[in-house]
Formats: structure tokens, C-alpha cells, sequence
């Protein structure tokens, strides 16, 4: 396990249950109230399954990231190039225990390091437009809302978001 900055490394094999746990005890902690049990089971099914995680590890266009404190797992990132001179940040999760500490920043530098190591000049991402707190952390680091968008992912769901992008 090489550390990259910070105590993030990229993500190994044998951490993908560790980070699945970490999923579930964040959205099982954070999305109550904004998206309905229902739906939090299915997304995290659809996502985070270990094998979902391991076939994406496999790729040479996805990066997981683990970002760890007193070697135990505190949040997580994963990064893949969108539309032309843009990374988008696909994931961003840190342990309820942790947030407001400094490991999303942590995680949003590397991921701007990723990013202009690939030539891009803008971070995007997706996020809940009623997760109020995410968009607030996002906005601490420069994120501004480029649009909404609604979009079916199955089962009977949606995702209803602001695109967030950050020149970087």
C-alpha cells in the first residue's frame, strides 16, 4: 500500500469490504430523510456490492481512493474522466465520526491532483439537491452549481441532483 498524500492511498483489493461497510454506514447515517430506505438499499447494492467495487478497481479509467486515520479507513473517493478536460469525483463519502474534519478537502486536493496530472482543468460531480449539508462543504471548496438534473436509475428511482463542477 503506497501513500500517495495525506494518508490516501489508492484503493486495494483487500480494503473493499472495509469500504463497503464504510458506504453503508455513512448512507445508512446521512440519507434517511433526503431518499428513502428503499432506494438507499438499492443504490448501495447497485455501487458498493464488493464485486460492483472490484470490477471497477479492474479498469484503467476508474480511481479508488482510501483515505485512512490510524490505519482504519475514514472515507473514500472514486475519480473517472467525463467530458473532455474534466474528472469527475463519482464518490465522496467520509465516515459520519470524521465529517467537518478535513478529510473530504484531503480528498477533493487529490482528486484536483489527479486531475491536472490528466491534463483536465475542472472537477465535477453529482449531489442530492436536498443533501443541504454536502453542498455547503462543497461550496467551502469551490464547487458552484452548474445545473440540476433528474435521472432514472432503475428499480423505480431517481437521482435528483446539481451538478457541481470547480476549475482547478
Amino acid at each position: 500500500m503506497t501513500q500517495i498524500r495525506d494518508g490516501i492511498t489508492l484503493l486495494q483489493d483487500a480494503d473493499v469490504e472495509a469500504v463497503t461497510a464504510l458506504a453503508g454506514e455513512v448512507w445508512h447515517a446521512h440519507y434517511p430523510g433526503i431518499i428513502s430506505d428503499a432506494q438507499i438499499k438499492y443504490m448501495l447494492a447497485q455501487r458498493y456490492d464488493p464485486a460492483v467495487i472490484r470490477s471497477e478497481l479492474a479498469r484503467d479509467d476508474v480511481w479508488w481512493f482510501v483515505l485512512r486515520e490510524a490505519g482504519v479507513p475514514a472515507a473514500f473517493m472514486a475519480l473517472q474522466p467525463d467530458a473532455p478536460g474534466t474528472m469527475k469525483i463519482d464518490k465522496l463519502y467520509v465516515k459520519p465520526a470524521r465529517q467537518r474534519g478535513g478529510c473530504g478537502g484531503r480528498l477533493i486536493a487529490q482528486a484536483a491532483a489527479v486531475a491536472r496530472k490528466a491534463g483536465c482543468g475542472e472537477l465535477v460531480l453529482a449531489v442530492n439537491r436536498r443533501n443541504v449539508n454536502a453542498i455547503a462543504a462543497y461550496r467551502k471548496h469551490g464547487f458552484t452549481v452548474r445545473e440540476s438534473v433528474v435521472k432514472d436509475i432503475g428499480g423505480g428511482f431517481v437521482m435528483d441532483d446539481f451538478v457541481m463542477v470547480k476549475a482547478i
